[in-house]
């Protein structure tokens, strides 16, 4: 029942340009007014009262008609309810049939004429439309017929009606107006009519049709909104833009579909009679409807695919904006990146001072190099990029194509740069080796000198020898120095700077020099050559005429014999020729002095230049970077994280620039004269020297720093004001590469001053320095353990530390775990202290530089003074095995090689050997009443002064002397029974005061050559010489100036002793006895062991603990 025909959807164009799709649909569409008509679901009340219905069909000329069947209520119906039921049924129909005008039909048969008037007159009064016929039924009683007639006559002109009112007695005459199918059966016709289905069906349909209009509504309002929509400038606004698009466009989707269901079961819902019936036939509203549905859903489908077709693009044209926006954002960064690594590239214009610095520069350059080309195949890939969304015909082609050229052509800009870097640093690296090559040769030509022995010179065929000698050196001049200066400056222009040029003339004017020696040392060889002694008549000499001397020469042999006959030498006086030789002796030694003497200079002046630039290059630190960091006015460049983190940075810096600007470097100066004496410095500042440890265990967290805020702009700014090539991280490793740096110079200085008087200083120096870099590099380990409860000063000085791989076996554990233990070896690291012995986790090394150090997660500790070594473990002669508790635990310890293995033994028992003497020498330093009770296996290390004296209990092991069977020892032998025969066993000593003792095992570790001359106990006489009270039953009491008898040795380490003076006899402990006998002699007494096997010490059994308190040590 559409008022207009069926349109396609109408489009308009938005201030972009873009279609916006229009809603082919009109408020009127259902409803002929224009302003808010009625809607069968606001009147649904009246309607059902059923006064008046739109009956379907249709008049001869199309005229729509309406009945009003017998209603006995009718007059109560009020005029509001009255007028909304008719208002609405007028507009139901479309506007054509509406306006050919409706036929009502009154249907009042039983009713009365009373009725039939009301009817008309209401309806002549309000009714809303046009009318073309009014056919009334009148009532059928014979009066109120007659009546009817009538009166109908006398009022008709009451009615005021412009179209007749036509008074029909039956409904056969109905039929004679209207035609009988399009009358319900109620008035004779065919059609089958339910009022509630027609107003269901006309709720349904303003419904669907209200549904319509609002989706389309909204559609519309999308599609404006999306054509003014600006396309943001940043990626994260273009993605939600194109999520929120999305979602909204999503959302009206579903209305859409919730609409075509809804308009698709109205359309079955009128299809239903047809469905059921096929021969039905439906009137003429029914038509109307079923084609007005059809049409809405029609149109409902072009609407939808006009905004699909907008919505795609629209949505084609955000996401081209998003990938603009990505596109222009990863360009910034490559910029970004490209100009980063391009300034980087500035730093390696520097040529480096010497060829290892040179090297160090041109790895960097090469680690450099593979960021350059991962940024440059990044730059390459975003261009790339760029062309493809050109390709894709993208709106942005005008901008996407300049930024795609740039990039290519700083890509090659830089690419070229970096050649050109490369090849400067490569023919800078070629001049420095060319350089140390020259340098190595003339050293090497000066150390020749120095090293020519002046004796075998004295004579032709050593001077011969010494001249061949040189002249093959010289041989390798072609290759080894440098030819024409003009020749090097032209050839190596581009790289020479004013440093580097003051190189190649020192080195040039270190090979003239050099020449200059071999020659007049040629000279001088050649003059030795020349002579030639002539034959001397042999003559029996005298007695009195050999005195050999270790230094004499064959030549001097030969002069004192002729002399010592009174003859001469080709005419020359035996005194002229001795003296010429010894001129010739003098001169050499002079001028091998001399060169080592120049070698000595040159190592000295090298090590007061690098000491002065060192102190200047921490002068420009401190001042270029560690000042500004106080200063306000570079705050706000410096990024959070570098806040109040200047010693983090810098670590002690400043103290070690302190100590060598105002200290160190003025005494190095002061034996600038005598070189050979400056290790007297390094000796006397060896303390202050090992300041560097702390830079060092600093030095991590200062690079972690470093790499977190090394791009900020602060650092760039002090670079610039400081016109340093090189960034800071450079500089904060001087120190590392200063304390480095002294080993190598004083290792030069002693080789070349063997035999000068501070020659011991240097080496003294050398190996403090030495021991300064390892302490250096175990602290570096040391701060890496974690999880050690406990402060780590504690455990003494670290002596070693290694990675070994660890069996474990318990006695005590379960079969199970020691068989697992035998097979699956523990990756430990192990740190040798004074007192304790830590096994830890190597951990993954992670970062870059100093931030890729291993971490040591804490598994174990060891006392020193509880434990024991066995040098040999079966199986692999790179095992040895650390244990305690008398073998209950055994660590089986595998070494990467055997000597690592041996100084890890060594270090070990050296270590045992040390608390074992500082236990034996106890006695004679503790007070007559502490030695008294010395026997009972109590024992206090020496107090310092000023300290109380307190002994603690604590626990000794008992030991056993396996005694070699060998020649008889001699009873009258006057050995003291000193602890010098503890030649092999595996040692163990405890140094606090709950545990001490040392043990052993059975199987014996080789002896040190120091301890081959030891003694061992053998049965005899001995006078005791301390108290010792029994620990229990089988034990022996003794007491001072008692003489005791040794009769046998027992398995588990005892010895069977007997008290002669009370008759008793008990066991104890051998390690007891060496206190117990002291310095006593006896028929049999402790005897020197033979050979180096001899003298076996194992324990397996422990002695008692006694507890002393201080009262019973006197002072």
């Amino acid at each position: 029942m559409l008022r207009k025909p069926r349109r396609s959807p109408l489009t308009r164009r938005s201030s972009s340009g873009e279609k916006i799709p229009l809603v082919p649909l009109r408020s009127n569409e259902i409803m002929q007014q224009e302003s808010s008509p009625l809607c069968a679901i606001d009147i649904t009340p009246d309607l059902r009262k059923k006064f008046a219905f739109l009956l379907g069909g249709r008049g001869q000329n199309g005229s729509p008609i309406i009945v009003f069947p017998e209603f006995s209520a009718f007059g109560e119906i009020q005029e509001r309810e009255f007028h909304n039921v008719l208002t609405y049924l007028t507009n139901v129909p479309s506007l054509s049939a509406a306006g050919v005008g409706f036929i009502l039909v009154i249907d009042r048969r039983q009713d009365r004429w009373a009725a039939v008037k009301g009817t008309l007159l209401r309806i002549a009064g309000s009714f809303p439309g046009n009318l073309q016929l009014v056919l009334v039924l009148r009532p059928t009683t014979l009066f109120q017929r007659t009546l009817s007639d009538i009166l109908f006559k006398f009022n008709k002109d009451e009615f005021k009606m412009k179209v007749p009112v036509i008074m029909l007695s039956s409904v056969t005459e109905l039929h004679s107006y209207i035609d009988q199918t399009q009358l319900t059966t109620e008035l004779g016709g065919a059609q089958e009519y339910f009022h509630e289905q027609w107003i269901s069906h006309r709720t349904d349909m303003e419904s669907f049709a209200l549904m319509v209009k609002r989706t389309a509504q909204i559609l519309q309002s999308f599609g404006t909104e999306l054509a003014e929509t600006e396309l943001p400038n940043d990626i994260q606004a273009t993605a939600n833009l194109l999520r929120s698009h999305t979602d909204k466009k999503d959302k009206m989707k579903e209305d859409l579909q919730v609409a075509l269901g809804q308009g698709s079961r109205l359309l079955e819902s009128i299809n239903k009679p047809v469905v059921r019936d096929p021969e039905h036939n439906m009137n003429q509203d029914e038509l109307e409807n079923l084609a007005t549905v059809q049409r809405l859903l029609s149109q409902l489908d072009e609407t939808e695919r006009a905004c699909d077709e907008f919505w795609g693009t629209h949505q084609a044209k955000l996401e081209q904006c998003l990938q603009l926006r990505h596109f222009e954002h990863n360009f910034r960064e490559m910029r970004c990146l490209l100009d980063q690594v391009a300034d980087r590239l500035t730093v390696f214009s520097e040529v480096g001072i010497n060829p290892a610095h040179a090297d160090h520069i041109f790895r960097d350059l090469n680690s450099h190099e593979e960021r350059v080309l991962e940024v440059l195949d990044e730059a390459q890939a975003l261009a790339r990029e760029g062309d493809e969304l050109i390709q894709s015909s993208h709106y942005a082609e005008d901008s996407i194509q300049p930024k795609c050229s740039e990039l290519r052509a700083v890509s090659k800009e830089l690419s070229s740069t970096l050649r050109a870097r490369k090849d400067h640093l490569l023919r800078a690296m070629e001049l420095h080796h060319n350089l140390e090559r020259a340098a190595k040769w003339c050293g090497d030509g000066l150390y020749l000198l120095a090293s020519q022995p002046v004796d075998k010179c004295q004579s032709h065929e050593g001077a011969e020898s010494a001249l061949q000698e040189m002249e093959r050196y010289l041989d390798t001049a072609g290759q080894n120095k440098l030819t024409d200066p003009s020749a090097i400056y032209s050839d190596y222009k581009t790289v020479l700077n004013q440093d580097f040029r003051n190189q190649v003339e020192k080195v040039f004017q270190k090979q003239v020099s050099v020449q200059e020696m071999f020659e007049k040392r040629m000279v001088s060889l050649k003059k030795l050559a020349a002579k030639q002694t002539r034959p001397v008549q042999p003559v029996a000499p005298r007695p009195e005429a050999f005195i050999k001397s270790p230094l004499s020469s064959p030549a001097k042999r030969v002069l004192e014999k002729s002399c010592s006959e009174g003859d001469s030498v080709n005419g020359v006086s035996c005194r002229t020729v001795e003296d010429q030789l010894q001129s010739n002796r003098s001169t050499s030694l002079s001028e091998e002095d001399e060169n080592l003497a120049i070698l000595r200079k040159h190592v000295m002046n090298e090590l007061l230049e690098t000491e002065r630039g060192y102190v200047e290059e921490l002068h420009c630190v401190l001042q270029g970077y560690a000042s500004e960091m106080d200063n306000p006015a570079m705050a706000s460049l410096m990024p959070a994280p570098l806040q109040n983190k200047k010693d983090v940075l810098f670590g002690n810096m400043p103290e070690i620039y302190t100590f060598h600007k105002r200290t160190f470097l003025g005494e190095l100066e002061e034996y600038q004269g005598c070189p050979e004496l400056v290790g007297r410095c390094f000796l006397k500042r060896m303390t202050d020297l090992q300041i560097y440890e702390k830079y060092c265990q600093n030095k991590p967290r200062s690079e972690s720093l470093w790499r977190q805020c090394s791009d900020c702009t602060f650092f760039q700014e002090c670079q610039k004001k400081l016109e340093h090539k090189l960034g800071l991280d450079s500089y904060l490793l001087k120190p590392v590469q200063r304390i480095t740096k002294y080993q190598l110079l004083l290792k030069e200085l002693l080789k070349y001053s063997k035999g000068c008087e501070g020659s011991e200083a240097l080496q003294e120096a050398l190996t403090s320095i030495l021991g300064i870099l390892k302490a250096v590099n175990d602290s570096m380990h040391l701060i890496a353990i974690t999880g050690y409860d406990g402060h780590l000063g504690d455990l003494g000085r670290l002596l070693m530390q290694g990675s070994f791989s660890v069996w474990t076996e318990h006695k005590k554990g379960h079969a199970k775990v020691k068989d697992m233990a035998r097979f699956k070896p523990m990756q430990r690291h192990l740190f040798l202290h004074e007192k304790a012995l830590l096994f830890c986790k190597r951990r993954e090394e992670n970062g870059e530089g100093y931030e890729k150090a291993p971490s040591y997660s804490f598994k174990q500790s060891l006392s020193m003074s509880a434990v024991g070594i066995t040098e040999n473990a079966k199986g692999d002669n790179k095992k040895f095995e650390v244990w305690c508790n008398s073998r209950e635990e055994v660590y089986i310890v595998q070494a990467p090689t055997n000597e690592v293995k041996t100084t890890w033994v060594n270090e070990i028992r050296k270590v045992l050997t040390t608390q074992l003497e500082a236990y034996r020498d106890l006695p004679a330093c503790l007070p007559e009443a502490s030695q008294q009770r010395s026997s009972d296996g109590l024992f206090q290390f020496p107090p310092t002064a000023g300290e109380p004296v307190s002994l603690g209990s604590f626990r000794r092991e008992e030991r056993s002397m396996k005694v070699k069977k060998g020649e008889p020892s001699n009873p009258d032998a006057n050995s003291s029974p000193k602890t010098k025969g503890w030649t092999k066993g595996s040692l163990s000593l405890d140094a606090n005061e709950e545990n001490d003792g040392y043990s052993s095992t059975e199987e014996p570790l080789t002896s040190d050559p120091e301890d081959e001359g030891g003694k061992k106990l053998c049965a005899g006489k001995y006078t005791v010489v301390s108290d010792y009270e029994k620990c229990s039953a089988q034990d022996l009491s003794v007491k001072s100036g008692e003489t005791v008898q040794l009769i046998k040795e027992g398995e588990d380490g005892q010895w069977f002793v007997k008290n002669l003076k009370t008759k008793q006899e008990g066991w104890v402990a051998a390690a007891n006895l060496y206190t117990l006998i002291g310095e006593s002699t006896s028929c049999q007494s402790l005897t020197s062991s033979e050979g180096s096997g001899s003298g076996n010490l194992s324990t397996s059994s422990s002695c008692c603990e006694t507890n002393t308190s201080s009262s019973d040590i006197k002072p």
